[in-house]
């Protein structure tokens, strides 16, 4: 497990990161959850606010779309959060190795049938984040990105 804590350049604006590499399984996913909630009460949003909550479970729904969809075996998937204090907005990014499987576009997400037991993540993810969407950066992976007023 590889991880990453640094603040930028101390001549910008004081953003704060967070990186870290998991293994594409559950296990991996839920750790992402834990890490998420762990690393944004030491940046001051405690266990029991709603943005830390909220926050977590926008991680949670990310890695486990990384892990249902954009698995590739012996490929890990990395949980990137990058905290603005100015205006207190978090960006949370996930990226997985499967650059050919996009999910849909902001907007144009279908709602989940009454009747099934998944489908409803990114519909979450929609509806507590300001902003989302993809970006492949390379040709082996592709990041699925939110952002986060915790204010």
């Amino acid at each position: 497990m590889n991880v990453e804590i640094a603040p930028v350049d101390e001549h910008t604006e004081p953003v704060r990161h967070f990186r870290i590499h998991l293994s594409a399984t559950t296990r991996g996913a839920r750790l992402a959850r834990h890490l998420t909630a762990e690393q944004l009460a030491s940046w001051g949003w405690p266990y029991d606010t709603e943005a830390n909550r909220t926050a977590s479970l926008l991680v949670a729904e990310l890695a486990t779309n990384a892990v249902r969809h954009g698995r590739v075996r012996g490929r890990d998937f990395a949980l990137r959060l990058t905290l603005h204090p100015k205006d207190a907005t978090l960006r949370i990014e996930v990226t997985d190795a499967r650059p050919d499987h996009h999910p849909p576009t902001p907007g144009a997400l279908a709602p989940a049938e009454p009747d099934t037991e998944s489908g409803r993540g990114l519909l979450l993810v929609e509806a507590l984040s300001s902003h989302w969407g993809t970006t492949a950066g390379d040709p082996y992976t592709k990041t699925v990105w939110c952002e986060v007023a915790l204010c």
